[in-house]
């Protein structure tokens, strides 16, 4: 399964974006580059992910798909959160994860960040 590596584009707050911020994703792709959720249900495993922050430790999680709202990211929550408080962000644009490629996630708080693909490996 490859390992998709997402950093910050830009966003609110960050319009030249920030290395500090990305997400490490590991899917399974169609062989067009998107993630392939006929895969995804037929997979036992979860799909691991992993979200880095500066003002914190790298945060466990898994991808998730749903069929009426699509591809998401769910967190366990840090030291200090709730446990019912954990971070679920919603992919709105995943479009082809290639290197150079652009997607859009949607943070809890309702804002909409652009993440560029950096790796695939």
């Amino acid at each position: 399964m490859p390992l998709v590596t997402l950093v910050l584009a830009n966003g609110p707050g960050f319009p030249q974006g920030s290395a500090d911020h990305r997400y490490e994703i590991s899917v399974t792709l169609t062989p067009g580059g998107h993630l392939d959720p006929d895969t995804w249900l037929a997979d036992p495993a979860p799909w691991p992910a992993v979200r880095f922050r500066p003002d914190g430790p790298p945060q466990p999680g898994t991808v998730q798909w749903n069929e009426q709202t699509g591809w998401s990211l769910a967190f366990s929550p840090v030291e200090g959160e709730a446990a019912d408080a954990a971070p679920h962000v919603q992919i709105v644009q995943a479009g082809q994860l290639r290197p150079g490629e652009y997607i859009t996630i949607r943070e809890p708080n309702g804002r909409d960040y652009g993440f560029r693909v950096v790796g695939v490996g």
